[in-house]
């Protein structure tokens, strides 16, 4: 009998995990396409405030700002707005990175230098239009972050370096 409820047990344990593991894949389904769909209206605020590079406006599409914000930002990630990052520097509002991006008229087999890593939101954008980015921070933890980040988010032609932009990369 002890065997029996035993399986029994189990058997309840297995279906609960399941149906946690249900849920908590359907919630995160959901915060995506959330993020996707803040993405796309963003996209269409900045096509509409003259940005018409369809390449930067690809690119912005598939950066997701709401992974280089702070958790405390996290809901304006997708606000056409610059926001703290800490030691007082801010993630730059979007359309002003669509603007950059798109002054720069990149090539696939161009390389960007970027002074200013910040979260490396930039950066990310700028990797998906360039062959190469190379970007410096001065900000110790900062830059750090960004690495580890575009690392971990797989932006591969990204190199990141901690250093003062003004001495340039050699």
């Amino acid at each position: 009998m002890r065997e029996g409820k035993s399986n029994n047990l189990r058997s309840w344990i297995s279906l609960v995990a399941q149906i946690i593991l249900s849920v908590s894949a359907a919630n995160c389904q959901v915060k995506q396409d959330h993020w996707r769909l803040e993405r796309k209206d963003l996209v269409q605020q900045i096509a509409h405030m003259g940005v018409e590079n369809k390449e930067v406006l690809k690119a912005m599409d598939q950066v997701p700002r709401h992974l280089f914000v702070p958790p405390d930002s996290v809901d304006l990630a997708y606000a056409n707005q610059p926001l703290p990052i800490g030691f007082d520097q801010t993630i730059s509002q979007p359309v002003v990175v669509a603007y950059m991006t798109e002054a720069l008229k990149l090539k696939p087999t161009d390389k960007a230098l970027e002074i200013g890593t910040g979260s490396g939101y930039q950066a990310a954008v700028l990797s998906l239009l360039a062959k190469q980015v190379f970007s410096i921070e001065i900000v110790k933890p900062l830059g750090e972050a960004a690495k580890k980040r575009l690392a971990d988010l797989g932006y591969r032609n990204v190199a990141v370096r901690i250093g003062d932009g003004y001495l340039g990369w050699s």
